[in-house]
């Protein structure tokens, strides 16, 4: 955002340089200085004047044109075309692992990964999914507990959290660029939230921050 008031105790030298070609001030920026030199008797010639236009034109397509391309890094570019290859879809990893956890999610990601030849952005991916898992644990076991604040589920939600973005982050990194997939079939990520469902009987502890398993406490309440 553009303070005009900030710009207002600027010199006309200074504002001058709002004007000069290959600045890097905003669009908004250049429009207040031309605003505020006109307003100071500042006589701009018709062909300044153009020149002026043109340089905020630019700019703001340039801006537009930055914003697009941010879109299209986060853009799953699922396809119905039958030849296309079949990847998980970047939804359904971000779900999973946020429901079940970073391990189901992190398989997934990783045999994304393994499938388009990116072997290290893959095996770092397994390291991190089993990796948040055991720091969720750890700070379950070592994390104070505060009878009004729970300190240790909400510490474990936002590692949880964290988790997911990160292979979220990760998978946006490390796919190619605009690459256009067809979803794969959603049985393995059906087969691994069951099997996460299955350890929670049995590492209840260690999974407690798991919004699913708060959901399976809440149903055995009744």
């Amino acid at each position: 955002m553009v303070s005009k008031n900030v710009l207002r105790k600027l010199s006309d030298a200074e504002l001058e340089r709002y004007f000069i070609p290959g600045n890097r001030f905003t669009p908004e920026a250049v429009e207040a200085a031309f605003e505020i030199l006109t307003k100071r008797g500042r006589l701009f010639s018709e062909s300044e004047k153009i020149s002026i236009r043109e340089m905020i034109l630019a700019k703001k397509q340039q801006e537009e044109s930055r914003r697009n391309q941010e879109k299209e890094v986060w853009k799953d570019y699922i396809t119905a075309d039958p030849s296309a290859i079949k990847l998980y879809s970047r939804n359904t990893i971000l779900i999973v692992a946020l429901v079940f956890g970073t391990i189901p999610g992190s398989i997934l990601l990783f045999l994304n990964l393994f499938t388009v030849k990116r072997y290290t952005a893959a095996t770092l991916t397994l390291l991190i999914g089993f990796g948040f898992f055991f720091l969720q644990h750890y700070i379950l076991s070592t994390a104070p507990h505060d009878g009004r604040f729970n300190t240790k589920y909400n510490l474990e939600i936002g590692i949880l959290a964290l988790g997911a973005v990160l292979l979220l982050v990760i998978s946006v990194i490390s796919m190619p660029k605009k690459l256009a997939y067809q979803p794969k079939s959603l049985i393995l990520p059906i087969i691994l939230s069951v099997l996460t469902i299955i350890m929670y009987i049995f590492f209840k502890e260690s999974l407690s921050g798991y919004p699913i398993m708060s959901v399976l406490r809440l149903l055995g309440s009744f």
